[in-house]
C-alpha cells in the first residue's frame, strides 16, 4: 500500500513538473510522509532523484520532439546544462556545512516577485522573441547553470519554476520553449545530484524504480497537455505552483 501511495505521488509530480515544475512540492513531502520513520532524510532525497530524474528527461524529451515550430538554442542551453551540473555537485556538497534555513526567506522574496511580475505583464512568456545573442547569451547561460545548479543541489525546491521564470524573463522565450530549455538544464543537474547520492549509498532501488516509471508515466502526460493546451495555460499553471510554493516556504519561514 505504501508503494502503491508513493507511486501515484510519483506520477502526480512528473505531471504537474513536466509542465511548470514545482514536482518536488509534491514528491518530497509525500516520501517523507510515507517512507519507514527513521529513513535518513538523504536517502529520502537519493531515491527521489531517481524518480525526478527518469521524469524530467522523459518530458525533456517530449518537448523536444513537439516543439518543431520553436527551435531550442542548444549553445545557451548546453552551457548551462553543463556548468549547473558542475555547480550542482558543489552545491550538494556544501550541504553539511551550511545552513539550509538561511536560504528559505531569500528563496521565499524571489518568488514572491517571480508571481507578481508574472501577474502583472498579461503578455509575459506568449511570445518566443529571444532577445539575447552571441558571447552576451552565452555568458548569461554560464550565469543560470552556476546559480540554478547550486541551488538545486544545496536546497532545491522550486529549481524548475526558477528555470522556466529564467529562460522567459532573461532570453525572451515564451513559456513552452523555456520549458523544454528548463527540462534538458534540470536534467544536468538530477544527474549530478543522483551521482552524489549514489556514490554515498543513499538510494532505495526497490522504491526509486517503481517511482521512477510512475514519475516518468505523469512527466509525458504532463508535457503532452502542455503543448497541446499552449503558452496561456503553461502560465495559470505556472502561478498556481509558485503560489503554493510561497505559501509552502512561507509557513516554514514562520514556524
Amino acid at each position: 500500500m505504501t508503494l502503491a501511495l508513493l507511486c501515484f505521488f510519483a506520477f502526480l509530480a512528473g505531471f504537474i513538473d513536466a509542465m511548470v515544475g514545482g514536482g518536488g512540492l509534491i514528491q518530497l513531502p509525500a516520501m517523507l510522509l510515507l517512507l519507514p520513520k527513521g529513513t535518513p532524510v538523504p536517502t529520502v532525497l537519493g531515491t527521489g532523484k531517481v524518480a525526478s530524474l527518469a521524469g524530467t528527461s522523459a518530458s525533456a524529451f517530449r518537448y523536444l520532439k513537439g516543439l518543431t515550430g520553436v527551435p531550442i538554442r542548444w549553445r545557451t542551453v548546453a552551457v548551462a546544462a553543463v556548468v549547473a551540473g558542475c555547480f550542482a555537485l558543489l552545491g550538494a556538497r556544501a550541504v553539511s556545512g551550511l545552513n539550509k534555513d538561511l536560504v528559505k526567506p531569500l528563496v521565499l522574496a524571489l518568488l514572491v516577485l517571480m508571481a507578481a511580475y508574472t501577474f502583472w505583464r498579461k503578455d509575459f512568456g506568449s511570445l518566443h522573441a529571444p532577445r539575447l545573442h552571441g558571447s552576451r547569451e552565452l555568458w548569461t547561460g554560464v550565469a543560470l547553470g552556476a546559480s540554478i545548479g547550486f541551488y538545486d543541489g544545496f536546497f532545491g525546491p522550486g529549481t524548475g519554476s526558477l528555470l522556466l521564470f529564467a529562460f522567459v524573463g532573461l532570453f525572451g522565450y515564451d513559456f513552452l520553449a523555456a520549458s523544454a530549455s528548463a527540462k534538458v538544464v534540470n536534467v544536468a543537474t538530477n544527474i549530478a545530484g543522483l551521482a552524489y547520492f549514489v556514490s554515498t549509498g543513499q538510494v532505495l532501488y526497490q522504491v526509486a524504480l517503481p517511482m521512477a516509471v510512475c514519475n516518468v508515466l505523469g512527466s509525458t502526460l504532463g508535457a503532452r497537455v502542455a503543448m497541446r493546451q499552449g503558452t496561456g495555460f503553461v502560465r495559470v499553471l505556472f502561478l498556481v505552483v509558485v503560489s503554493a510554493f510561497i505559501l509552502k516556504l512561507g509557513w516554514e519561514t514562520l514556524a
